[in-house]
């Protein structure tokens, strides 16, 4: 599984990272975590919004912050 990140590093940015972080080692997944700063590849990718994540290629939610939680769902 692949989990990227869209963000160029503000600070809702960085908590997603973190919440992602979190999601993954309590579900105990083996999973590739991708953070996609730059903003063409942001934008090529359809995400008007960050900070914004996608699971093994699509994208599952941009413009909020998830909770921990909420990452757990999609990654189930």
């Amino acid at each position: 599984m692949k989990i990227e990140i869209f963000g160029t590093g503000c600070r809702k940015c960085k908590k997603l990272e973190r919440n992602v972080e979190t999601a993954v080692k309590e579900l105990d997944l083996k999973v590739n975590i991708e953070k996609v700063r730059d903003i063409n590849e942001i934008a090529s990718r359809g995400v008007m919004m960050t900070p914004a994540i996608a699971v093994d290629g699509e994208v599952k939610a941009s413009g909020k912050l998830l909770r921990p939680e909420d990452i757990k769902k999609l990654l189930k």
